[in-house]
């Protein structure tokens, strides 16, 4: 049984409702050997189910799952997805698998990042040296194969949950051109994101905006106080920057709703609201195939 279907086999009897699409998706490893920094940690991730969520622990070898959307669909964008966990793990459905499905079935490739974990039991990580650097890694990968998956080059961004939303602010904020003296052609791509989604993120008060900053959506519920005033403020400085950014706080709603079928009311509609945002940024006009 492989990894994708212990997952599914998982969800089949906790969530209903939680189904991976038939298509047995494989990974892609962001390093084809040893991960950087994990030489001696090569040993077999966690597994484990907490209030009907499956979560991954224990990685070492961070990589892409990808949901690739049908060619008379596609859009021409991408998006990696970054599930939160306080980086102690991976909450992998309803901020993961289920999003790139919903994504997916509208036309737009998405990945699913496991990225290594700073607060992991007895972890050799950190978020600025390791998780960062795996977000970038997974940019420079799709990138480095648009071709192959039909994505446009200015059309690749990132959508963060929690703490996987803060790794997709500092994604924004930590980027380069590409190295173009790296033995590497992964590392020769920019590791710029054009767009960033920030769902109810983890520590963006310490965040930076200049006028470079990709364009972001941001959004929290009213309940998850903290993060609503941070998200709020930090909208502010997107502002104050002249980078495009639009923010939705809604009403009676707390953290670590992702993409589930129990979310009710206006907040089950964010990933219209999301996806609207992204046509309206340009972002899902397919220039490979639509030359009108």
């Amino acid at each position: 049984m492989n990894y994708i279907d212990r997952i599914r086999r998982l969800l089949s009897h906790i969530a209903p409702f939680a189904k991976l699409p038939a298509v047995a998706y494989e990974e892609i490893f962001l390093w084809d050997d040893i991960t950087p920094a994990s030489v001696n940690r090569q040993d077999r991730e966690k597994i484990t189910v907490k209030r009907k969520h499956v979560l991954i622990s224990n990685i070492h070898r961070p990589s892409l799952t990808p949901f690739i959307p049908p060619k008379e669909i596609a859009t021409g964008a991408a998006i990696i997805i970054a599930p939160g966990g306080g980086h102690h793990d991976i909450w992998i459905d309803h901020e993961g698998y289920q999003p790139a499905q919903w994504l997916c079935a509208r036309g737009i490739v998405a990945f699913v990042l496991k990225y290594r974990l700073a607060k992991d039991v007895n972890s050799i990580y950190t978020v600025q040296q390791h998780a960062l650097a795996d977000m970038q890694r997974a940019i420079r990968l799709v990138r480095s194969r648009c071709e192959q998956w039909g994505i446009k080059k200015n059309a690749i961004g990132v959508l963060g949950f929690s703490a996987g939303g803060e790794l997709a602010g500092l994604a924004a904020i930590h980027f380069d051109d590409g190295k173009e003296k790296a033995d590497d052609e992964i590392d020769k791509q920019s590791s710029y994101p054009d767009f960033q989604a920030l769902i109810y993120p983890a520590g963006t008060n310490r965040f930076e905006v200049s006028e470079k900053s990709p364009p972001a959506f941001l959004l929290a519920g009213s309940l998850d106080a903290e993060i609503a005033a941070d998200i709020s403020k930090l909208y502010l400085k997107y502002q104050q920057a002249g980078v495009p950014a639009t923010i939705h706080i809604y009403e009676n709603v707390d953290h670590g709703f992702g993409v589930q079928q129990s979310n009710t009311g206006s907040v089950a509609e964010w990933p219209t609201q999301f996806y609207e945002w992204l046509s309206e940024s340009g972002f899902l006009k397919n220039e490979l195939t639509d030359n009108s």
